[in-house]
This record gives structure tokens, sequence and C-alpha cells, in this order.
């Protein structure tokens, strides 16, 4: 599969453990290199992030609408064999599903999840949603085509950004905004969800305090299935990595790592 990576190298000082992020819905790998490629390579670290086939600049944008989460799993395993070294695994909500899913089956030194869609699936989310926006996703059911859910700069901002976040950068991030996966959102409501038995690795679980789409709750219990506690950041929105105080939680997935050795 011909996927786009994007990488950053440390320019000194490279730590012996690389990091792989993935994006989550509507995205591509662009999300992270907005402040946290740069910054984590700023830190040593040899960072990376893939956009999942059909994102992005991928192939496979013609399939996506039928493009499964094993798929995406695939892609997560076809970039981390890349490294030299087995990476970290950072993933953001439907990717920190993915990155569930990924390490049921592979090895990596740690996991992190940020705002990530919890091992019980999306189906709360979507019931919420469907509760606040029944036409768009109304829409998205007829049509098999999940885009009408974030489909407006409003919608988009609603779900992904704090209420202070300006006009100007919203409309930045939409012109990125694409089309997803109707059968991953089915695969990650009811049809493959997350075994977290089958776990071993160390798991960060970081959520967002004024996320839209996953409550503190959720979090907290998505923490408690991998055997830790959440750490909630208060005045965030959904997309942890571009809000405002993206460098506060970039820096508590550093402290975490070089707390463990990494």
């Amino acid at each position: 599969m011909n996927l786009e990576v994007i990488t950053r190298k440390p320019k000194t000082g490279t730590r012996k453990t690389p990091l792989l992020f993935v994006h989550g819905a509507w995205h591509g790998a662009w999300c992270w290199d907005e402040y946290f490629l740069p910054y984590f390579a700023d830190k040593g670290y040899l960072a990376r992030a893939l956009s999942l086939r059909g994102h992005g600049k991928s192939e496979g944008r013609e399939r996506l609408r039928w493009t499964s989460i094993r798929g995406f799993v695939a892609d997560v395993a076809q970039v981390a064999s890349d490294f030299a070294n087995p990476p970290v695994v950072i993933g953001h909500s439907m990717g920190g599903f993915v990155v569930q899913k990924y390490l049921e089956n592979h090895d990596a030194p740690a996991g992190v999840l940020l705002a990530s869609i919890p091992p019980v699936g999306y189906l709360p989310a979507m019931i919420r949603t469907g509760i606040k926006h029944p036409l768009p996703l109304l829409k998205s059911m007829i049509t098999a085509n999940p885009y009408h859910l974030v489909g407006t700069p409003k919608l988009t901002h609603e779900a992904f950004f704090s209420t202070d976040m300006s006009d100007e950068k919203v409309a930045k991030y939409f012109k990125h905004i694409q089309q997803e996966s109707f059968a991953g959102v089915f695969d990650a409501t009811l049809l493959y969800l997350p075994r977290p038995k089958y776990v071993q690795t160390p798991m960060l679980v970081l959520g967002a305090g004024k996320d839209k789409i996953f409550t503190t709750r959720e979090v907290e219990a998505t923490a408690k299935a991998y055997n830790t506690e959440a750490e909630i950041f208060p005045y965030t929105a959904h997309d942890m990595m571009l809000e405002i105080n993206w460098r506060a939680i970039a820096d508590r997935i550093i402290a975490w790592l070089q707390a463990r050795g990494i």
C-alpha cells in the first residue's frame, strides 16, 4: 500500500525509540505536522505520522467508503515495520481505536491514546450526535457518507475545536477535512471492538474536558480498561494536537515516555 508518511528527524541527540502518530476520522497526517511532529523531533525523537489508506495523499481514496478498520491496522503495521526499532504508537480519536486494535497483535514500547474512541465503541457518541444533529446523521446513513457530520466549517468547529479558536484557523483546517470510511464507522460502532485483555503494552490515556464527541467518563472507562488512570486537560477540545494548549499535552506525553526510559 502506497501511504503518505511525514517524517521529522531530530537534529541532535536522537533517542533510541521512535514515535508513530495515527490520525483520527476525517483527518490525515497533516494534523500532526502543525505542531507535534516538529516539537517531538526537537526533543530528540524520530517522529512520523502516516495518512491511513484513503486519507491525505495515501492511495485508496476511491475505495475509502468501504475500507475496514482492519485495513487501517494493516497500514499502521506496514509503517511501523519500516522503523529500525518498534515505535511508540500514538493515536487520536479513530486513530486511538486503530492503535488499540493494532496492539492486540503487535508489540510496542508504549501506546498513547488522545481523545480516543473507547473500547465500547462509537455508538454512544453517535447517539449523542444524532440527538444534536439529526439531519447530518440521517444524510450520513442514507448516503453511506460520514462527511455530512462535519461537512461545514461550523460543524467542524463544533466537533473538533474550542469555541475560542479563530475562524481563520478553523477555515485553514477545514480545507483538509475529508471523506471517511462508512464501513470503518460500523466497525468502530459494533463490528470490530477492541479487546483490552489482549493488550500488554503500557498505555497513557489523555482526554479533553471540552470534547464534544467523547465524554470524560468514557475516557476514564478507556483508561480503566487498560489498567491505568485517565488524565484530562480541562480546557481542551477534541483535536488535542491542534488546540492552543497543544504544548502542555505534548510535554505530558514526553514526561511519561521519559519516566519509562523511552
